[in-house]
């Protein structure tokens, strides 16, 4: 089996909890995290928040991280493990980690464009223009292709070769090692600007509008869907990412600790990063005479347009505070990219018996061909559609069914029992319950919920023709080709892997 080489297996145990929380910590701790707060009752949001951690996210990470152990392989490998009729089940996630590595190296690539026009400042007095108009060249809608965007392309190319050479090397030498300079880099970058940006004039009521609570909020169901939605989405599950990391690690491993680890550590990033952003946003806010509400946004505007007109406000070193601040986004994409791309590696590899560095080759080669729809004057387009539907219909949908196939069929007792005998700290049948009917009823009702939402009006009024194609369309493509790949011959060994002892 591909997963038993050498270059397969964490070298430490910091190694591999520095490159879950790498997985967890993306570009959504930094642009989305701080306006899901502040947009969901301040301060009080992080009640139904930390509670959606304690019965939800964690709970998904012991999982993930007790069935891949046991099972010691790729998603594919560990369902088929189960049972071979869900095979399926661990291809859908891979396929869909595979994806969205697609779009997100494309935002990396901006990322890294950007690092490069901090120097001076490129954007100018009109990020907003620049970003869409000079940067994006963005047609007027997705039927106007337009052609390929050359700086764009040079950034898209240049991450995957990154991603590639990291891969390329193994767990051990390449993974590993970067997560051991990305994530210290990450943190240090991180803790300047959230500093910087707290010590400004105006800084104090920004950081007030974050974390003021509204308890009225409380009583609002959709806050709380909203807290299970965002802790499911930022700690990786769901992705095979998970399953495929805990397979590297030796069998006696502490599950528990470490999925606590890795899953507060993520959090405590998002929190202590929330703080920043909003401080910056609040001596925004005192410069232009603006309200906090006319300044604070999410996603792609926060960090390519709301960002750039904050750093051109600072009194001193702004080239300096652009440099630093781009550099953190692309490190944070890098942790999360690597991750994703590892996923469909160990899965292929697992499937047809490759060495690590063809399948890299193949799969880096692929990934860049998929991004190249996302370097067109359309790029932006096809990226909000894909991202959306394959978030909404996938990631929520696999967790949906993992939770029951794992909880119900497997048995959480199974899971549970050999979680305990290798942690410190033992989880009880809370566990189970939560797995069983707590996670499953939250994402079936968000799912549905969603569901209904898409049905009653288009996705951000775009054709109905678009989001079939490029929306319902992948999203549907993925459990396709993943029931589709489950049918395919183990090259020829399909019995000597399946029959592999796990304990």
């Amino acid at each position: 089996m591909a997963t038993d080489n050498n270059d397969a297996q964490w070298g430490s145990r910091l190694g591999f909890i520095l490159a879950a929380i790498g997985s967890a910590v993306g570009l959504g701790n930094i642009w989305r995290f701080s306006y899901m707060v502040y947009d969901n009752g301040g301060g009080a949001y992080l009640i139904p928040y930390f509670f959606a951690l304690l019965t939800a996210g964690i709970p998904l990470l012991i999982l993930e991280f007790s069935f891949g152990n046991k099972m010691r392989g790729s998603a594919p490998f560990s369902f088929a493990k189960m049972s071979e009729k869900w095979e399926w089940l661990g291809w859908w996630p891979s396929l869909v980690s595979f994806i969205i590595t697609t779009y997100y190296a494309v935002i990396i690539g901006w990322s890294l464009n950007y690092v490069v026009y901090a120097f001076g400042r490129v954007w100018g007095d009109n990020p907003e223009g620049f970003f869409y108009n000079s940067h994006l060249q963005l047609t007027e809608g997705i039927s106007q292709l337009g052609g390929i965007n050359w700086t764009v392309l040079l950034g898209v190319l240049a991450v995957w070769l990154i991603n590639y050479f990291i891969l390329y090397k193994g767990v051990q030498e390449g993974i590993e090692k970067a997560s051991k300079i990305f994530m210290p880099l990450l943190a240090l970058f991180m803790l300047i600007i959230t500093v910087r940006g707290v010590t400004l004039p105006g800084a104090l009521a920004g950081v007030n509008k974050f974390l003021e609570p509204d308890f009225s909020a409380l009583l609002d169901v959709k806050i709380w869907l909203a807290a299970y939605g965002q802790i499911f989405f930022t700690l990786s599950v769901g992705f095979a990412i998970m399953i495929t990391y805990s397979s590297y690690l030796p069998k006696d491993s502490d599950i528990v600790n470490n999925a606590f680890i890795t899953a507060l550590a993520n959090c405590g990033f998002s929190f202590i990063v929330g703080i920043g952003v909003f401080g910056i946003l609040g001596y925004m806010a005192a410069q232009t005479g603006q309200p906090i509400s006319e300044v604070v946004t999410q996603g792609i505007g926060l960090a390519f347009i709301a960002f750039p007109k904050a750093i051109n406000m600072l009194p001193a070193f702004q080239s300096l505070f652009a440099i630093i601040f781009f550099l953190a986004l692309t490190i944070a994409g890098f942790s999360s990219s690597i991750s994703l791309i590892e996923a469909f590696v160990a899965s292929v590899r697992d499937k047809f018996d490759i060495e690590r560095k063809k399948a890299v080759s193949i799969v880096c080669l692929l990934g860049f061909v998929g991004s190249l729809i996302f370097t067109t004057g359309a790029g932006l387009y096809f990226l909000d559609i894909v991202d959306h539907f394959v978030n909404q219909f996938g990631i929520a949908l696999i967790g949906l069914v993992e939770c029951v196939i794992l909880g119900w069929l497997y048995k959480t007792s199974t899971l549970r029992n050999y979680a305990n005998q290798r942690s410190d700290f033992l989880i009880g049948n809370w566990w189970d319950i939560m797995i069983k009917f707590v996670t499953p009823l939250i994402l079936g009702y968000m799912f549905v919920q969603n569901t209904i939402l898409e049905l009653s009006k288009p996705y951000g009024g775009y054709e109905l023709n678009a989001l079939l194609k490029f929306g319902w369309g992948v999203a549907a493509a993925m459990l396709i080709l993943g029931i589709a790949l489950s049918f395919t011959k183990w090259n020829g060994r399909k019995e000597d892997l399946l029959s592999r002892e796990v304990s």
